[in-house]
């Protein structure tokens, strides 16, 4: 469908006068289906919830602001799937999503979820864009119907140990031992194979690598092999219940490293996190999503939901940015079309600012997008601050932690 278009006999009826009374509204152009997949069951429902609200706020937005001008105001119509925090959950979605005719596909939030769905759409050339799945096999696998707007862990790890070696740099070198520990999917165990790699020719020795579960129920064993090895460091990567689980364990045991020092953590740049267990999360550093604090839209945006009563977490505005790519796609392409849309997803420029990240002119090479970028935050006095970059970090790090 290529949007609305006034045939020659219409044409022809209003110049003559035919056409009737002055209200009568031309035809509603067809709306597009747009495939939103979340895990809202299950491990990740939270994350999944909240990937679902930014991109029904960008929906939203989208639609009451006149639609897809370019397909005659088009309106976005949403076609949601559970993809029950499990690759196969997402894989069947997709396949519902395509028998109904959407678009394209938003979202899948993990990594395996997101390899899986986007896997089965690229089976009916359906584009498929990443929210939130950080494994850089997600774009390494030839794929044209699958875009990454955010940053992969290639490039999340290489900026988390930049930053760390400046930190324990400023503060005079206090740190040298280091414990990692990951959740054992494809997300948390390749983070730790590049750690495990990086980390030594930065002058810091591994003391041991701790892989758990998702989801796990008891992190003691986790938490009094820390006490025992006595790392100054402890990197983290996990999802929500399980770092928030490590960290409330730490606290009761008294476990005090020089630093908490997370890389793509789902609860140390989560607000939730913050409000609901303030001393366990007080001075936890991560390296993660966020959005660009300098934008008005970022505070708008924050509001919006802060009024629904929820909490400020990174995956809503992933989420709000990347179905306003869609939208700046489908501008550009002029035609509800899955080919066009591809070939305008991968021409994206630097002139799609409906984002509200922080990254720079936005440019796809093999689906993924140069400008991704993370950055570091610590919780401070109750509140999630940005430490690095320093161009517009709002506070300076608390480290090393004393207590």
């Amino acid at each position: 469908m290529t949007g609305f278009t006034t045939g020659r006999r219409g044409v022809l009826m209003a110049s003559a006068g035919v056409l009737a009374a002055p209200g009568l509204a031309r035809a509603q152009a067809p709306a597009i289906k747009l495939g939103i997949l979340q895990p809202v069951t299950g491990a990740l429902s939270q994350d999944g919830e909240y990937g679902r609200l930014g991109a029904d706020l960008a929906i939203a937005e989208i639609n009451a602001g006149g639609g897809i001008r370019a397909l005659g105001g088009a309106r976005i119509e949403t076609v949601f799937g559970d993809a029950r925090s499990n690759p196969e959950g997402g894989v069947a979605e997709v396949e519902k999503m395509q028998a109904e005719g959407v678009l394209a596909v938003v979202g899948g939030f993990a990594s395996p979820i997101c390899l899986a769905a986007s896997q089965a759409a690229s089976r009916y050339d359906l584009p498929y864009v990443v929210d939130v799945g950080v494994s850089d096999q997600i774009v390494s696998r030839g794929l044209t119907n699958t875009f990454r707007f955010g940053p992969g862990f290639g490039v999340v790890t290489q900026s988390a140990l930049d930053n760390l070696v400046a930190l324990n740099d400023g503060a005079g070198k206090p740190s040298r031992t280091v414990v990692i520990v990951h959740e054992d999917g494809l997300f948390g165990s390749g983070m730790a194979r590049l750690l495990n790699t990086e980390l030594p020719k930065r002058g810091f020795e591994v003391l041991e690598t701790i892989a758990h579960p998702t989801p796990a129920r008891d992190m003691n064993n986790v938490a009094l092999r820390i006490r025992a090895l006595r790392p100054d460091l402890v990197i983290p990567s996990s999802y929500y219940a399980e770092f928030v689980l490590l960290s409330r364990t730490m606290q009761q045991q008294r476990i005090r490293p020089k630093g908490v020092y997370c890389v793509l953590n789902g609860a140390a740049s989560n607000y939730r996190f913050v409000r609901e267990f303030p001393d366990a999360a007080n001075l936890v550093m991560d390296c993660n999503h966020w959005p660009d604090p300098r934008k008005p839209k970022t505070a708008e945006l924050r509001r919006a939901v802060e009024a629904q009563n929820r909490f400020w977490l990174y995956n809503t505005p992933l989420n709000y940015s990347a179905v306003m790519l869609v939208a700046d796609a489908l501008e550009r392409a002029g035609r509800a079309d899955r080919a066009a849309l591809i070939t305008a997803l991968a021409a994206t420029d630097g002139a799609f600012t409906k984002h509200i990240m922080p990254y720079g002119p936005t440019r796809f090479v093999n689906g993924q997008n140069q400008a991704g970028a993370p950055v570091n935050t610590q919780v401070q006095g109750g509140d999630i601050k940005v430490i690095f970059p320093r161009d517009f970090a709002d506070a300076q790090p608390v480290y090393p932690v004393t207590g």
